[in-house]
């Protein structure tokens, strides 16, 4: 008979664990209490997945060739424990050098944990005013869309990513190696991702 309590008891014990560890949401958080809003990104100017402006293209008047006036991005609801952001822009229509790597438009990285936008316009320069790296094929720049006007209107992704750690990448003289190294030290450290589409092509 006492054999047969042991029995019960310690069958008892890890399922009364199962239960309680299935009433706890991620991080703890209770089942069915209210889940944290997720991280959104905003672009001014057209909605997710219109047109964009001509004013923030390689077309724009007075733009030189390869460059642009980027547009405000703002963003919210970073996770906790949020250290810095990433923000890359690429144009995913394209396949460099046969390849799978797209044209890189702009990366910005690191972004201070404090930030929550850019405005626009951010001017050309190795360095933002936030201590951020920037850097384009064009160059250390914000490069704005261009596909051609003969063609179909590309697919420009801006995508912003959270990290739970600060990034220490250095710019090199080539954005596509410098933009692998930033997605490199990345890895293993992105706790939210947003993004935001738009759609250009060249005025007739």
């Amino acid at each position: 008979m006492m054999t047969s309590t042991l029995f019960v008891v310690a069958i008892g014990l890890p399922l009364v664990a199962l239960a309680a560890s299935r009433a706890q949401g991620p991080a703890g958080q209770r089942a069915g209490g209210p889940a944290a809003p997720p991280m959104t990104l905003t672009v001014s100017g057209f909605p997710d997945g219109g047109d964009i402006p001509v004013k923030f293209s390689q077309a724009a008047p007075g733009a030189a060739p390869g460059e642009g006036t980027s547009p405000a991005i703002s963003w919210t609801n970073p996770p906790p424990g949020t250290q810095c952001f990433v923000l890359n822009m690429r144009d995913v229509d394209v396949a460099r050098n046969k390849t799978t790597d797209d044209q890189a438009h702009w990366v910005v990285w690191p972004l201070p944990a404090g930030t929550t936008g850019l405005p626009e316009g951010v001017p050309k320069g190795p360095t933002l005013a936030n201590g951020a790296h920037q850097v384009s094929a064009t160059g250390q720049m914000y490069r704005g869309p261009g596909a051609a006007a003969n063609g179909p209107k590309h697919h420009y992704l801006f995508e912003l990513y959270a990290l739970d750690t600060l990034i220490d990448v250095e710019p090199g003289a080539d954005a596509f190696e410098t933009r692998a190294n930033v997605f490199k030290a990345m890895q293993g450290h992105v706790l939210a991702k947003a993004a935001y589409g738009g759609l250009f092509r060249r005025p007739q």
